[in-house]
């Protein structure tokens, strides 16, 4: 599965959970929170103030290399 910006955090963590460095290396530390869980990704870089397209790359390459 390839991750999009418009996918919830929540649905990537369950589905790859070893993603959650990534999040918390940009300052995401609340990722069980119910309403972390349901933001798009591209919502919660805004909200961090990162960049969703470098985000995004990083947690592809990251799935990627697990597979």
């Amino acid at each position: 599965m390839t991750i999009t910006k418009d996918m919830t955090i929540g649905k990537i963590l369950d589905n790859y959970p070893s993603t959650a460095p990534l999040f918390m290396a940009i300052g995401m530390h609340c990722l069980g929170c119910p309403a972390s869980r349901g933001e798009a990704l591209e919502e919660a870089c805004m909200v961090h103030g990162v960049s969703a397209d470098d985000l995004l790359q990083k947690i592809n390459e990251h799935i990627a290399s697990k597979q």
